[in-house]
């Protein structure tokens, strides 16, 4: 076979976000776009010659295509053996199992997460590193650097493999296996969650749903809930990954999950449900007639954590992202550990993860996870709290009503402005940065101002500081507001604000209403609606 060095020219808008290159599918369907941005990876890699890849993706729109041109360009950069799911799916945390199992040097995933797929939908490529995390910013700012500077492409001229097929097939020099994508993953599993107890927990009649929302999670689910566990079939819903994901929002939450919520706060609502997101690192946790935030997930999991085999000795600590709330915090000091706080961004937590300074990790998007991987896994998640359900014989409502009367409730919710125009979102940002220093003293909707500030993280392994991470208004009557603009989008910017506040008493109020003076003061102080036009978010959650 014959390898091949294509000329090109540099795209000016190749620069990785958060979590890789995301952009419309029809952006990467240019000529010469992923093999340009591929390419630009692989020259980062310094140690790829010999080396071992792991490729795979959450099987949206474009993703088989990709896979096979990612392939061709492992083979002609000197990769020896490339580890691909069957089918190009895997899902993101069980190509960082995959990572770390086999060794490789990295992985290249292909995924746009949580936002939506098809022929005009998103699509994204990252790179994972040796530890299975997402790339640092040293190494996303050198791909970046790499495709500015990029004047051609090497590639092996192949026919494409087939890869439906488990076995192994070759690509030039390169050794192609094609594997399970469930099996390393599911064998982790069995390692931190005790499975015996949720077997039994399914045998005594238990009842759940799981919604795999039409994308990557499907086949992990039915494999290991319905055949490893004994959950009844039909227990996983949308279990067959689609391009499109059935021309769903595959984001769990309130809005987009909206048949599983309406089951749950139903009258014949099963005992727990959940769901997960595009490419399986997300997860949403319903309770019967409740909703359960993120924020409060984390919290319940570190505080019920010891119950599971993986974290039976204790956990070294835990961190949040900053704008998740603090409920984590109250269950840290209780147990006598430290909390960290982050910016956004799974990749921060890397590092506190490699250090052993933490176990567990999450964020207020629907993120949770462990020192098992170093991405957010959705159905780990989901396998802790039926482990921790078995565990202690609570129903899920009352496990969440019992948090909150030993800790308080941190009422909570995030209103995204979705596709504002850059100018304005920076203008918002900009005109709160401007009046930080005045803000304190300040009576805004009944509140006072305590504090007002702009996260700036020090990173406590290795002293890489991040700016300009999020600006955050603190009241003195125990509530929060944090302003952010998201990284996670391929149109315009994502405004997101943040609304949060504690109560140690009131368990059972209203959210609106608790949270009702914290949202106008935060629609006060950043004057949203006259700078961006927009004068409801577009999405509550």
């Amino acid at each position: 076979m014959t390898v091949s060095t294509v000329p090109t020219t540099p795209f000016p808008d190749q620069k990785p976000g958060t979590s890789g290159l995301r952009k419309k599918v029809p952006v990467f369907q240019q000529p010469r776009y992923v093999e340009n941005f591929v390419q630009a990876i692989l020259d980062t890699v310094p140690d790829r010659e010999g080396a071992t890849l792991v490729v795979g993706g959450d099987g949206r729109y474009l993703n088989r295509e990709v896979v096979q041109t990612t392939l061709r360009i492992a083979a002609a950069n000197g990769i020896a053996r490339a580890l691909v799911g069957q089918g190009g799916l895997l899902s993101t945390p069980a190509a960082s199992c995959v990572i770390r199992k086999a060794g490789a040097v990295g992985g290249i995933v292909l995924s746009a997460s949580h936002n939506p797929g098809g022929p005009d939908g998103d699509f994204g490529i990252k790179f994972n590193a040796a530890n299975g995390g997402p790339a640092p910013e040293s190494v996303t700012e050198a791909i970046f650097a790499r495709t500015r500077a990029l004047t051609e492409y090497r590639i092996v001229e192949a026919p494409d493999l087939d890869l439906d097929r488990i076995g192994r097939a070759r690509i030039g020099a390169m050794e192609v296996e094609i594997i399970d994508p469930v099996a390393d993953y599911a064998a982790l599993m069995r390692e931190i969650v005790d499975f015996p107890a949720i077997r039994a927990l399914f045998a005594s009649g238990f009842r759940m749903r799981f919604d795999a929302m039409s994308a990557v999670t499907g086949p992990y689910a039915r494999a290991i809930l319905e055949g490893e566990l004994g959950a009844p079939a039909g227990t996983v819903v949308n279990a067959e990954p689609k391009p499109d994901f059935g021309g769903h929002h595959p984001d769990p939450n309130p809005v987009h999950a909206h048949d599983l919520m309406a089951l749950m706060l139903g009258p014949d609502a099963p005992d727990f449900g959940a769901a997960s997101d595009g490419d399986g690192d997300r997860n949403m946790i319903v309770a019967p007639g409740r909703f359960v935030t993120p924020s409060d997930s984390l919290a319940i999991l570190t505080a019920q954590a010891r119950n599971a085999p993986g974290y039976a000795a204790g956990l070294a600590g835990v961190a949040r992202s900053m704008p998740t709330s603090r409920a984590v915090d109250r269950v840290a000091a209780a147990l006598g550990i430290r909390a960290y706080e982050t910016p956004t961004g799974w990749k921060f937590f890397g590092n506190l993860l490699d250090a052993g300074l933490i176990t567990l990790c999450g964020e207020e998007s629907a993120g949770t996870g462990s020192n098992h991987v170093r991405e957010k896994d959705g159905l780990w998640a989901v396998l802790l709290w039926l482990n921790i359900l078995a565990a202690t014989g609570r129903p899920a409502q009352d496990l969440v009503r019992d948090h909150w009367a030993r800790f308080g409730r941190d009422y909570y919710a995030r209103h995204d402005y979705e596709e504002v125009e850059t100018e304005a979102a920076n203008a918002v940002m900009e005109g709160l940065r401007s009046r930080l220093g005045c803000l304190p003293g300040q009576r805004v909707a009944g509140l006072t101002v305590a504090a007002a500030d702009e996260f700036r993280y020090v990173d406590p392994v290795d002293g890489s500081v991040t700016e300009r991470q999020g600006i955050r208004i603190l009241f003195a009557e125990d509530a929060r507001v944090v302003y952010r603009l998201s990284g996670t989008g391929t149109a315009g910017a994502t405004l997101r604000v943040y609304i949060e506040r504690y109560s140690a008493d009131r368990l059972d109020a209203a959210v609106e209403e608790m949270l009702a003076p914290v949202v106008e003061a935060a629609r006060a102080l950043g004057a949203v609606a006259a700078l961006t036009g927009r004068e409801e978010p577009s999405v509550v959650t």
